[in-house]
């Protein structure tokens, strides 16, 4: 029986990299396909096949995908601000179109794309799913804007023939995540002392190894066209936080910072990058935007179909804080 063959895209990111050991695991030969100078520290040891390539490169892509089987297009570039949006688009639009075109003309049998929760819609008050009523108006900041776009353009290749199904990470959390990711920064934040206060609002945090495999699951099991949220529990910021603060032996913040002092603090952060530092803003606007509404998701259509079954995600948590301590980002340690 020929080798059953699966290509990566942003194999050497956060969820990415646990997509291969995932794919790894089950004896699938991987092509992990990264960008030329990438950090290939979250592939270390791992049996794969590095791809060099961006998604701009339609002839890479051909070469990427040429006589595999499945593609699991995890790549975006996952930022919160950004100075010029445009080569977001380029990536997370143009990318997927050209990425999408790439494995239908090389006759790949599943294509999974990695949308996000964040091109959802969210009941006031309630939990969103796949279905929740959305519109491109309703994304906050270029980042959801561009992965919406880049849905939309996955769920009409699906109408068109191409065997593409869609899955919606919400927020993972675990070890490897080395950049490290938005949700990453507020653990090494929090671990640091650098969070002394918190605003009212809630996320669902998913082991990042549960939802790698969803991603496999997906591709077993998933329906062409279809959207499955791979998420776990959710928790307001302070849940979380303390959760943090009992699993590190560290105390949480007590204080809600009003969305107005927050506002205010990330106005002033913004003006700093954009004038000074030049690096990203200790909080941007995008993010008290979105913290104004709970990012609480169900996941209860890919427990059905999928037979997906994440954990709880203290362990993540847990493995994190280790992580992050053991590689030297989080200084202080109580």
């Amino acid at each position: 029986m020929p080798d059953r063959i699966a290509l990566v895209t942003g194999a050497n990111g956060f969820l990415g990299s646990h997509v291969v050991r995932a794919l790894v695991s089950e004896g699938v030969t991987v092509r992990a396909m990264v960008r030329d100078k990438a950090d290939l520290r979250a592939l270390a040891g791992v049996e794969c096949t590095l791809v060099r390539g961006d998604l701009r490169d339609r002839e890479a892509l051909d070469r990427a995908v040429r006589g595999g089987h499945e593609v699991y297009h995890v790549a975006a570039d996952y930022r919160l601000w950004v100075t010029d949006p445009a080569p977001m688009y380029a990536a997370n639009v143009d990318g997927t179109l050209n990425l999408l075109a790439a494995a239908h003309r090389a006759g790949v049998k599943r294509i999974v794309h990695t949308s996000t929760v964040g091109t959802l819609g969210i009941p006031s008050g309630g939990v969103g799913r796949e279905d929740s009523p959305v519109a491109l108006t309703d994304m906050i900041g270029p980042y959801k804007r561009s992965k919406f776009m880049a849905e939309q353009q996955a769920i009409k290749a699906a109408r068109e023939g191409v065997p593409v199904i869609i899955v919606n990470p919400s927020t993972p959390v675990g070890a490897l995540d080395y950049k490290p990711t938005p949700t990453g920064r507020i653990i090494v934040d929090f671990l640091n002392r650098r969070i002394p206060a918190y605003v009212d609002t809630g996320l669902n945090l998913v082991d990042v190894r549960d939802c790698a495999r969803g991603h496999l699951l997906a591709a077993e099991r998933g329906t062409i066209g279809e959207k499955y949220i791979l998420g776990g529990e959710n928790l307001t910021l302070a849940q979380m936080l303390q959760q943090l603060g009992t699993l590190s032996s560290l105390s949480a913040p007590r204080i809600r910072l009003p969305y107005a002092v927050a506002w205010g603090f990330a106005l002033g952060a913004e003006m700093v990058a954009r004038t000074l530092t030049h690096r990203p803003p200790r909080a941007s606007l995008t993010e008290v935007r979105m913290a104004r509404k709970r990012m609480f998701f169900d996941s209860s259509k890919a427990r059905a179909a999928l037979g997906y079954e994440p954990g709880l995600v203290d362990d993540a948590l847990a493995r994190a804080i280790a992580f992050f301590r053991e590689i030297g980002m989080a200084r202080h340690n109580g």
